[in-house]
């Protein structure tokens, strides 16, 4: 259970010197950091913030995340509801959704989501609401760092006015930094942990601040001048992704006409040591970054009357991927089948956005569901780690629908498989076997010998 102190003051260090006290608490492991949202993001955070020994408190408006964590369940699938009850055992981790509880912490760290609303303009929503529970709490001598993906000066811009108008003044009451999250889930070399922290603040004892921080925390800490460079470079970080998986994307359709297989391409073209990144193509972009992050720029720039070619044409390219999948299928049936979509049952493999997660933010499956619907087909699909869709913002009647179970007698069915995500695990040649059609949008089908019966897409 919390207890709050209803009026808790810096412990240690000189007298007025808030953030002396605060570096000594910091250094000493007894500064208190309470996360809020219990996410992808938030949720790691927490458990390496813990494993340094820190007293942490998730906070999250979702009760059913608050009990889970209370309970020592684990709903993201590499954190482990092992880790999850060693740390309630402790006595040093606790989850809450009441207010009230941010005012015992010293550090304060916001990890919510930054979407797009309908017109592809940033929501930050989430984040100002947030900031306001913040601020309501807010005392001398805390520091808060803003997490999620935003558009360069949304700490100084959004943020700052908001703590300040209980009338603390930042950089001399308090301490603000931004400092991008990095997670990239299913990622068996790097966490949270493992993984460089980028750190500005509004002002240098702020961001010195974060530094010791998050270097108490994470393996090393890559200080920027201030809090516009470090969002900056989180969203420089997924345009460069954005940009080259447009680009393999356009290559391959274009090599696709020639009859040549992208995958072959990139694989030559990587074992030059120097010059060349591998990226590559799929049926669209998922997750929460790539898809949504340089639309953040691109709005911002608005502002400065830049023009963003590269951004808009890459974003334009990416999401054109799950049309061309769809007509690719279309085309396979006719040629293949001599079937139309209309009336057709389709098996997609994988929900998730990529392999090995359970993880469906934004993950092109939707796209590829709504355009074969809309067509007259219908569709099931199998995911081994996403048994049931959860609700999502923009799908909300898939909510509920569950896995088929994987059962090759059955699948035969179906008029044709539809690859999104290439899981470890998956029984590739039995599927090719059991279906009359696969269209393979990963080239997880490379070492099938059935090619007679896949189409890449």
């Amino acid at each position: 259970m919390i207890v709050l102190d209803k009026n808790p003051q810096p412990q240690s260090g000189a007298k007025g010197d808030l953030a002396g006290a605060l570096l000594e608490r910091i250094d000493k492991r007894t500064a208190r950091v309470g996360i809020v949202g219990m996410g992808y993001v938030g949720l790691p955070l927490a458990v390496a913030t813990h494993r340094a020994g820190f007293r942490v408190l998730g906070f999250d408006l979702d009760p059913a995340k608050v009990d889970s964590l209370n309970a020592g369940r684990s709903y993201i699938g590499r954190i482990s509801g092992g880790e999850l009850e060693a740390m309630r055992a402790g006595a040093r981790f606790e989850a809450t959704g009441d207010e009230a509880a941010l005012g015992l912490c010293d550090i304060l760290v916001i990890c919510v989501p930054t979407p797009l609303n309908k017109y592809r303009e940033p929501d930050l929503s989430f984040v100002e609401n947030s900031t306001r529970m913040i601020g309501e709490q807010l005392r001398p001598g805390r520091l808060v760092c803003l997490e999620s993906t935003t558009y360069p000066g949304t700490t100084r811009e959004v943020v700052k006015p908001i703590l300040e108008r209980g009338g603390l003044v930042s950089g001399k009451d308090f301490f603000l930094a931004f400092s991008p999250e990095r997670e990239d889930p299913g990622n068996e070399q790097y966490d949270t942990a493992s993984i460089p922290k980028v750190v500005g603040g509004d002002g240098r004892q702020a961001g010195d601040l974060a530094a010791k921080f998050y270097g108490a925390v994470v393996s090393s800490v890559v200080t920027v001048a201030t809090s516009d460079v470090a969002e900056a470079v989180k969203l420089t970080e997924n345009i460069f992704r954005s940009v080259n998986i447009a680009l393999v994307n356009e290559l391959k359709a274009i090599y696709g006409e020639m009859g040549i297989n992208i995958w072959d391409v990139i694989d030559a073209a990587k074992t030059k040591p120097f010059g060349f990144m591998a990226f590559y193509p799929g049926p669209g972009l998922g997750g929460h970054c790539i898809p949504i992050d340089p639309f953040y720029l691109a709005w911002k720039a608005r502002e400065y009357d830049v023009p963003t070619r590269f951004i808009e044409l890459a974003g334009e390219i990416n999401s054109l991927q799950p049309r061309r999948v769809v007509d690719a299928l279309v085309k396979a049936l006719g040629d293949r089948l001599a079937r139309s979509i209309n009336g057709s049952r389709i098996l997609l493999i994988g929900l998730a956005y990529k392999k090995n997660v359970e993880d469906v933010r934004e993950s092109p499956a939707f796209a590829l569901i709504d355009l074969i619907t809309s067509r007259g087909g219908a569709v099931d699909y199998y995911d081994p780690h996403v048994p049931v869709i959860p609700p999502t913002r923009d799908h909300g009647e898939l909510a509920g629908k569950a896995s088929v179970s994987w059962d090759t007698s059955a699948f035969s069915s179906y008029d044709a498989a539809l690859v999104c995500t290439d899981h470890d695990g998956i029984d590739w040649p039995a599927l090719v076997r059991a279906v009359p059609l696969v269209v393979d949008t990963r080239n997880a089908l490379r070492d099938v010998r059935e090619h007679d019966k896949v189409v890449r897409a």
